[in-house]
């Protein structure tokens, strides 16, 4: 099957400065591949180069069976672009804004007002389409932008941080409006974003960039496995002795430490053992709390480039099992 997206020893330098720096990555078709790094990192850098807005100073980028820099007007007829910054003219209504779209790409009248009717049910706008674009709210302007790269049928979408500056309920719905594009269209997304939990939630796979380098890739279990262990911690009372030899019985267990009223179970799949480890307590000692702390993108991060990209949410990455004696 030919790739959706293929980058081959990418380079881009400005004024002397390389901000990519011989990246190399595959994006198959139907994928939902999330670029990873915190903001200087070469992620907006390669995003540009593959809609075409910049030229590679070295290397191949092919985009929808396409050469970047050799055919990018056969790229940007197949590629939609949601920017970060959606530039969008309060004045015009969100119907204006989607028939101009068209006519760009120059699609007739009927096809505009065929995809205008699929768009109103795919991406949620709803009776707003008829309202100027300056009473929208921020997470509606997102989801025209969205519409409006998709108003032409693109094989590959490029997202470049999505849901930056949402709020919780709007970042939810454009999650799900990802997902139906990529599950009921096919489409292949290319989601950029510094949310850690953006990346976990929807990308098939993720890369890593850091220093203009790819220093990373693979699905987000993959990456979190790689890199370290699951801590099941158990409040016991009484019976630790008892507790900790109990544990180290049960399969997929690394290691069982005493700490306090406390002991902490080292696995590499705490979701798999958290399950046989309280049934293998509760055998030997009242089990009054079992909390799981599981690996996160941002642990992958930081052991791979020694920084954080974005501080964890505590509930992303810490789950309270509420065991109760």
């Amino acid at each position: 099957m030919t790739s959706a997206i293929s980058v081959d020893g990418l380079v881009r330098r400005f004024d002397g400065v390389t901000a990519v720096d011989q990246v190399n990555l595959e994006v198959e078709r139907g994928e939902i591949y999330g670029f990873l790094g915190p903001n200087g990192a070469g992620k907006s850098t390669t995003v540009r180069i593959l809609c075409t807005l910049l030229t590679p100073t070295e290397g191949r980028a092919v985009v929808a069976g396409y050469d970047v820099a050799a055919e990018p007007g056969a790229v940007r007829l197949r590629i939609g672009v949601a920017l970060q910054e959606a530039a969008l003219d309060p004045k015009q209504t969100g119907v204006e804004l989607l028939r101009l779209q068209g006519r760009l790409y120059g699609l007739s009248r009927a096809e505009i007002n065929r995809r205008l009717g699929e768009l109103a049910g795919l991406v949620d706008i709803g009776a707003a389409l008829s309202r100027p674009i300056g009473t929208y709210s921020g997470g509606m302007r997102r989801r025209l932008d969205l519409a409006a790269a998709l108003v032409h049928g693109p094989q590959v979408l490029f997202l470049d941080e999505p849901t930056t500056g949402l709020d919780p309920v709007s970042r939810a719905r454009m999650w799900q409006e990802v997902r139906r594009l990529n599950r009921e269209q096919g489409m292949t997304i290319f989601l950029t974003t510094q949310y850690l939990e953006e990346a976990d939630e929807l990308a098939d796979r993720v890369g890593i960039i850091d220093g203009g380098r790819l220093v990373a890739e693979g699905s987000p279990e993959q990456l979190k496995r790689s890199i370290g262990n699951d801590v099941i911690v158990a409040q016991v009372d009484g019976h630790r002795q008892a507790g900790q030899a109990a544990v180290r019985t049960v399969p997929g267990v690394r290691g069982v430490e005493v700490h306090g009223s406390e002991l902490w179970v080292t696995t590499g799949d705490g979701a798999a053992a958290v399950g046989p480890v309280a049934a293998a307590l509760s055998r030997v000692a009242p089990v009054r709390n079992l909390t799981l702390r599981t690996t996160t993108l941002d642990d992958v991060f930081l052991e791979l480039t020694g920084n954080h990209i974005r501080a964890a949410d505590p509930e992303s990455d810490q789950r309270d099992l509420g065991v109760a004696s």
